[in-house]
């Protein structure tokens, strides 16, 4: 299977945080705020998955498999030039940068990263949404296949500093923080000085009200398979860092709150499909309704998920003899889950604004 880890930035971050390279200044934050040199939890997250460029050029061989995979390649995943790119110049004082590991998907990227900022945008008003991807090699795949491209985020901050932006706050749209967090702090960190404040919204796993929030979210968007005799199947990334724990924290909370039926595994962590199969067989289940526990509805969603292949969740669980239906849907275009990315981008906003 192909494999990608997506990670995440999170945690409300005033300029404060950033005045060691920074012009402008902002209140003390409370607790619930990370500052830039703070050290963030190990973890990984996911929205997609799909393989980062390499830093060499590839051998002849490689680029020959490359354009072969290319070919084969399934390129009916919807029309990009539906998708809003939004790197628009000319946007004021205020940006509100969203970042997002990406998605090659043309109508997964529409349907939950573009909702998401549509509700970003809604929410809050007096800031310009744009966007930054974190994977360049989803956006040179967008490019090369669709002729569109899609700022990473060194184009996003460099986009922000050439509109003179001054009040800067950046929204992730991953499930968790982790191992990438460092990384996209850093990223900022060098571009401060040229805002005059600069703050991080949370991810959507942060809070104990967020984690309920999304089990209602979740329990809610599938009740009309919740018959008795179906198994309701979420499929997280997963990552072997500590904060893998969040998957089964929202096990432990659908099982506490009577949704027995309902299962959550990862792709590249504990549990997985064949943990959860095995936790399935113990219930007197017919049908299993599988759902990716992702922002987006992309590769892992597409083949790990829901492919053909032998060692797909689709496959095994059709081999166990279960009926199967395959949800192909992300968590981004759940309304309730758009809501709390919102609240977010909120929080930090007024962190700005203090």
């Amino acid at each position: 299977m192909k494999r990608r880890i997506a990670m995440a930035l999170c945690l409300a971050l005033a300029a404060a945080s950033l005045s060691a390279c920074g012009t402008g200044s902002t209140s003390t934050p409370d607790a619930s705020v990370a500052p830039v040199t703070e050290a963030a939890t190990e973890a990984e997250t996911e929205t997609e998955a799909e393989t980062e460029a390499p830093t060499e050029a590839p051998t002849e061989e490689e680029a020959e498999e490359e354009a072969e995979e290319e070919d084969e390649e399934n390129y009916d995943t919807g029309d990009a030039s539906l998708d809003n790119i939004r790197n628009q110049d000319e946007i004021g004082d205020n940006e509100l940068l969203v970042l997002s590991f990406g998605t090659s998907f043309n109508d997964s990227r529409r349907l939950t990263i573009g909702a998401i900022e549509s509700e970003l945008e809604t929410a809050c008003p007096d800031y310009s949404v744009r966007r930054g991807f974190t994977a360049n090699i989803i956006i040179d795949h967008v490019e090369r296949r669709d002729g569109i491209h899609i700022d990473d985020v060194n184009e996003a901050l460099d986009r922000a500093v050439a509109n003179n932006v001054k009040n800067l706050v950046v929204q992730p749209t991953h499930l968790m923080d982790g191992l990438e967090y460092h990384d996209l702090v850093d990223q900022v960190g060098q571009y401060a000085d040229a805002f005059e404040k600069v703050s991080f919204g949370k991810p959507l796993l942060t809070s104990d009200d967020d984690f309920k929030r999304v089990e209602q979210a979740i329990v809610d968007w599938t009740k009309e398979y919740d018959d008795g005799e179906t198994a309701i199947v979420f499929m997280g990334h997963g990552t072997e860092a500590e904060s893998n724990a969040v998957y089964q924290k929202m096990q432990d909370l659908l099982t506490a709150d009577g949704h027995t039926n309902y299962f959550v595994g990862t792709v590249e962590a504990s549990p997985s499909v064949d943990d959860v199969l095995a936790q399935v067989q113990k219930g007197n289940y017919k049908k299993v309704v599988l759902e990716p526990l992702m922002v987006v509805a992309g590769d892992h969603a597409n083949n790990d998920m829901a492919g053909d292949e032998e060692d797909s969740w689709k496959t095994i669980f059709t081999n166990a003899g279960y009926d199967v239906t395959c949800l192909l849907r992300g968590l981004g275009e759940n309304e309730a889950i758009r809501k709390i990315y919102a609240e977010h981008a909120q929080a930090a906003i007024d962190e700005i604004s203090k």
